[in-house]
């Protein structure tokens, strides 16, 4: 791949995510996704390799913030009983 290719993917990815966290959720999705379709241009069989995965990645990913409510869930019980009572240590 060209340098050039590269900056504009990494770059237009990098400023989309910027946005979006600022709060230009637009701007930074459009942005973001210049940088996806150069790179899918790119790499067309490995971006299809993913597509025909994006089910198996979604579960996984869902399991992970399943897991991470489950924890952040036990921490608020925790912190409410601990709030609660002097002797909840």
């Amino acid at each position: 791949m060209k340098n050039w290719k590269r900056a504009v993917i990494l770059g237009s990815i990098g400023a989309g995510a910027v946005l979006a966290i600022t709060g230009r959720k637009t701007l930074g999705a459009v942005l973001a996704g210049v940088g996806v379709a150069v790179l899918a241009s790119e790499h067309a069989e490995k971006m299809e390799e993913a597509w025909q995965r994006a089910p198996e990645y979604l579960q996984k990913g869902t399991q992970i913030l399943n897991m991470v409510s489950g924890f952040v869930e036990r921490i608020a019980e925790h912190q409410q009983r601990r709030m609660s009572s002097p002797y909840v240590v």
